[in-house]
């Protein structure tokens, strides 16, 4: 099949695009899109791939779903378009990093610039119906993502995996911790933030193991 993503990572996840569960999904997916609105636009689907190459993966942070209302979803778990208020776990992200860091909040929920310095921020499923969280749940792209997740964890070395939440901790439990650093907490929704995600520390956490092991940090 002729996927539309970044080139590192057709080579190593091309054997998924063959498989029968990926044939299906791209059927689905393409009837939904078809029928009805999905988010995020369909040029944006693999985005958070398309801006982090394979090979410039630095730090892996795992969300659910794509933001489901008009104008938030652009292909990159937690993050919005520009000019869109920032969604109740988002601003949470944004104050632990201030707590943690001390920096200013960012003026924008837009968090390209992450994945450019190689944060793959990544939905465990990359589509949605609007107005319906979870309705893309269970066709096929928590296979695929598995396998992306996989492919990082067992050709790479020396990532820091972030794992919010009791979701993103199953979808991430067979990584390697003795290869990588894999940082957990609760969630940053606003029912669970104030329960272990606050205070955290994960943005210096992943720093200083990036330094550490002679890559730049990330500038949150």
């Amino acid at each position: 099949m002729n996927v539309q993503i970044e080139s590192t990572w057709r080579q190593v996840l091309s054997p998924e695009f063959e498989k029968p569960y990926f044939l299906r999904l791209t059927e689905f997916v393409r009837g939904e899109y078809r029928a009805t609105t999905c988010y995020p636009p369909g040029k944006l689907i693999f985005n958070a791939f398309n801006l982090c190459p394979f090979d410039q993966v630095k730090v892996v942070l795992i969300g659910q779903d794509p933001y489901h209302e008009p104008g938030q979803a652009v292909g990159l778990c937690f993050s919005v378009n520009d000019g869109i208020p920032y969604p109740p776990s988002l601003q949470n992200i944004f104050k632990e990093i201030q707590a943690d860091l001390g920096e200013a909040v960012l003026s924008t929920g837009n968090l390209t610039h992450w994945a450019k310095q190689g944060v793959l921020l990544l939905n465990a499923t990359l589509t949605v119906r609007a107005h319906r969280a979870g309705s893309h749940q269970g066709k096929g792209w928590e296979e695929f993502t598995d396998a992306a997740i996989r492919a990082l964890a067992e050709q790479r070395e020396h990532l820091v995996f972030i794992l919010w939440g009791a979701y993103a901790q199953k979808k991430g439990a067979f990584i390697d911790r003795n290869r990588h650093l894999v940082l957990t907490s609760a969630h940053p929704s606003p029912l669970s933030a104030s329960h272990g995600f606050f205070g955290n520390k994960h943005f210096s956490r992943t720093n200083d193991y990036l330094t550490a092991h002679g890559e730049t940090p990330i500038a949150w």
